[in-house]
């Protein structure tokens, strides 16, 4: 018997569809892994798995909503993931239960991503009552729009309580993210005169707290000096929030000193915000936002998905990059094509 006949040939499993029923089972009964597979099925470029993922979101729905969603970004080095590990462990040990959404920025080149947040928040994924997702963005940041405000759903019908997203920190992220949590904080280096010269004052516009990091050891004396600074600029900025005032705030990740404060800050937000309606105005605004960027990102991929697009687009983009073509003129003949009957 010849050796092909011997040795059966690997079949590659194709078809197997996702069990929705037992995934939103298992979300709601507070399953990690379920949770981990659901949100995998959100993160799919499939077309198929989209309308699997839609259809568990819909089962979800009813169970989301009920949690404080933070926004964390950082200039680099402010010490993000440490920070993240030592807040979200301390709000574990206090009773709540946290979801990380980590979004780690990916190669525009290969589609890579660093995916390190889990290595570098090593006693956070331990807890039981912790749930930490690295989650590459894809080189897109509309990919972090959508997916991951599908991502912060699941986890509240996982009972998540509190849900920190740590932007990818370039840029235009940082806006993104913000359009998507209640409490949106920023993190800083002690000795601000540089830093504070090349922070675009948008940022700084964005937060509802500053929070200096890093203020232990012979940095305290540093870091109480770079607070003031932070406060004596954020006197003179548009609120973030309306009715609330944001202030910078001192803190050491590493020695745990600080962050209790940090959190009754946010508790007193979320107290105020409930009170005056700028909570659920701002979810209302967010959701509808959430409407407009999906219909965005369902029109462009209706439009690059076209036959005729997929056909016309290579040759265009050739006259256009060769200059024989003006931007304009191509984007009428594309649309054109794709408005053809």
């Amino acid at each position: 018997m010849e050796e092909s006949q011997k040795r059966p040939r690997f079949k590659k499993k194709t078809g197997v569809q996702p069990d929705v029923n037992a995934l939103v089972n298992g979300v709601l009964a507070k399953e990690r892994t379920s949770l981990a597979k659901a949100i995998t099925l959100i993160e799919s470029n499939s077309p198929n798995h989209h309308s699997f993922s839609q259809a568990m979101l819909k089962q979800l729905l009813p169970h989301t909503g009920n949690s404080v969603r933070i926004g964390i970004t950082g200039v680099p080095g402010a010490g993000k993931s440490t920070f993240i590990e030592s807040f979200g462990t301390m709000l574990c040990e206090m009773g709540h239960r946290v979801a990380v959404l980590a979004v780690d920025p990916s190669s525009t080149m290969t589609g890579g991503s660093i995916l390190g947040d889990k290595t570098r928040m090593e006693k956070l994924v331990k807890h039981p009552n912790a749930f930490v997702r690295p989650s590459p963005s894809g080189g897109t940041l509309g990919g972090v729009h959508r997916k991951t405000r599908e991502s912060i759903a699941a986890c509240e019908a996982a009972g998540y309580d509190v849900i920190l997203v740590e932007t990818v920190g370039v840029g235009q992220s940082e806006v993104i993210v913000r359009g998507m949590v209640d409490f949106f904080m920023l993190l800083v280096l002690t000795g601000a005169g540089d830093e504070l010269q090349g922070m675009k004052k948008g940022i700084m516009e964005l937060a509802d707290a500053i929070i200096v990091n890093k203020a232990d050891g012979g940095n305290i004396k540093l870091a109480q000096k770079t607070k003031s600074e932070y406060n004596q600029i954020l006197h003179f900025l548009q609120p973030a929030t309306k009715g609330w005032t944001t202030r910078a705030y001192t803190c050491s990740a590493l020695q745990y000193t600080g962050i209790e404060e940090i959190w009754d800050i946010i508790v007193s937000f979320m107290e105020s915000t409930k009170k005056s309606g700028v909570f659920i105005g701002r979810r209302q605004s967010q959701a509808k936002e959430w409407l407009y960027s999906s219909i965005h990102d369902r029109l462009s991929q209706a439009f690059f998905q076209d036959e005729r697009i997929k056909k016309t687009l290579p040759s265009i983009l050739k006259q256009v990059t060769n200059e024989e073509r003006t931007v304009s003129s191509a984007l009428e003949y594309l649309f054109d094509e794709y408005k053809r009957p």
